[in-house]
């Protein structure tokens, strides 16, 4: 397992459509490996191939039992509901904004040796899941938002009561 650097917005992997995993070998095994490495060590709770430019169908999400979920070739499936709340990302550091995602959200993926499986999730998953799957057609939550806030700008709104 190696620790990977997470490309920052502008670099042009993370505006790629990326391509189905076909084989189920030690490389992928690696991959997934790395991305579970790379995922705890950031502190985040969800990344995506790309996002260490390697264009391929390949996410890591953590559960709500802060289990890390190996998706392979993941496609939303269903989804209810709505939420709004803010979002982030480890290819946007320090930048926030306001997402409107479903409350609930059913993958169907398949595990690194090929097997195909659904996985549900609400809330951040369910955000989690729908985030890292765009990653994978080459977009970012910052489409979704009409404004990115930073730490500091969520922290004084926090102190004054107030909402964007």
């Amino acid at each position: 397992m190696a620790l990977r650097e997470i490309l920052t917005q502008g670099d042009p992997a993370l505006a790629k459509t990326c391509r189905p995993v076909e084989k189920f070998d030690r490389k992928l095994h690696d991959l997934l490996d790395d991305l579970k490495e790379t995922l705890a060590e950031s502190g985040g709770v969800g990344l995506a191939a790309p996002q260490i430019g390697i264009l391929r169908r390949v996410v890591v999400v953590e559960d709500a039992d802060d289990h890390m979920l190996e998706l392979v070739n993941p496609v939303i499936v269903s989804q209810e509901g709505e939420q709004n709340g803010w979002e982030g990302c480890l290819s946007v550091p320090g930048k926030y904004g306001m997402v409107q995602r479903p409350n609930l959200v059913t993958v169907r993926a398949q595990d690194r040796d090929g097997n195909f499986f659904e996985a549900s999730g609400e809330g951040l998953v369910a955000r989690c899941f729908c985030h890292e799957t765009e990653h994978l057609d080459g977009h970012l939550f910052v489409e979704h938002t009409d404004r990115l806030y930073t730490v500091e700008e969520l922290d004084a709104m926090e102190q004054a009561g107030d909402e964007p």
